[in-house]
């Protein structure tokens, strides 16, 4: 396959295939610089054509939680008491900057991340109003 740029999907996936097939060449050979080169060029692609949008700061948050073994109480050093933490994971207070720098700090997550609204998510009618609620 000769070296091209990258101009429809079709050319992605034939360059993801080349790839494949060059997976695992030693650096510095014909191989290895054509591999680098392919995964240059893949990359580029996928940035411009499938971006991956930043996660939620919070979803960030519990992700990292879980990932490291830690419950919400490992929070409290950072964001404050445990009602503060509940509001802050239940989307009811917003991160201060004092609480991102902390956990930008303590559990490694980027401010980038973390400096962004929050996913609103809005309770379903049933869960607003009990009342309504359908009883099996």
């Amino acid at each position: 396959m000769e070296i091209r740029p990258i101009r429809s999907e079709d050319d992605h996936q034939r360059t993801l295939r080349e790839i494949e097939t060059l997976w695992g060449a030693p650096p510095g050979t014909p191989d290895g610089d054509r591999l680098d080169v392919l995964l240059t060029l893949a990359e580029a692609w996928e940035r411009d054509h499938h971006p991956v949008d930043p996660p939620d700061p919070i979803d960030a948050i519990r992700f990292r939680l879980d990932q490291q073994g830690l419950d919400a109480k490992a929070l409290e050093s950072v964001i404050g008491t445990r009602g503060r933490v509940s509001e802050v994971l239940n989307r009811k207070r917003p991160l201060t900057l004092r609480m991102i720098r902390g956990l930008a700090a303590n559990l490694g997550i980027p401010a980038g991340i973390l400096i962004q609204e929050p996913e609103i998510r809005v309770p379903s009618r049933s869960a607003r109003h009990p009342r309504h609620r359908k009883t099996g």
